[in-house]
Formats: C-alpha cells, structure tokens, sequence
C-alpha cells in the first residue's frame, strides 16, 4: 500500500493477526523507525529478539509493495 503525503511516498504493509504482546513488538519497532532500508535489515537481522522475524517480514513485503506498485528500486538512496 501507499500514501501520498506533501510530494513524498510512503510505502507500507499492514501485520494483521500476528499473534504477540504490543510490548515486545514495539521494543522493536522503536528501534527502526525512521532508518533507511538497508539499516533496518542489518538491525532486524542481528537483534536477538522473537518478534524481530515477523516484523522482518513485513519489511519485505512493504519492499515488496513498493516495487510492484510505484516502480521503487528498493536499494535507492532514500535522501539521507
């Protein structure tokens, strides 16, 4: 899915019925927000937690959508 926000693009997937505790999602969650593509896999890949699996394949599917649906090159450079 997308979401046109004042000229920028935001691309994201919905985890539906993932079956954990908020808590343990959003200590995470709180650790990638706001990074670049390839800062969050190397973080979601390397932190020890359970819910970063889920949470990784969201990631690849908001990729996923992205790529299908608006042409992104997932490796572009993001602005930073």
């Amino acid at each position: 899915m997308t979401k046109i926000i004042e000229n920028t693009v935001e691309v994201y997937a919905l985890g539906q019925h993932i079956c954990m505790s908020a808590h343990k999602a959003r200590r995470v969650i709180d650790q990638i927000r706001g990074r670049s593509y390839e800062e969050t896999l190397m973080i979601l890949e390397l932190m020890p937690y359970r819910a970063c699996y889920p949470i990784l394949k969201l990631v690849y599917s908001a990729a996923a959508n992205g790529i299908q649906n608006l042409g992104f090159n997932e490796w572009a450079n993001d602005g930073n």
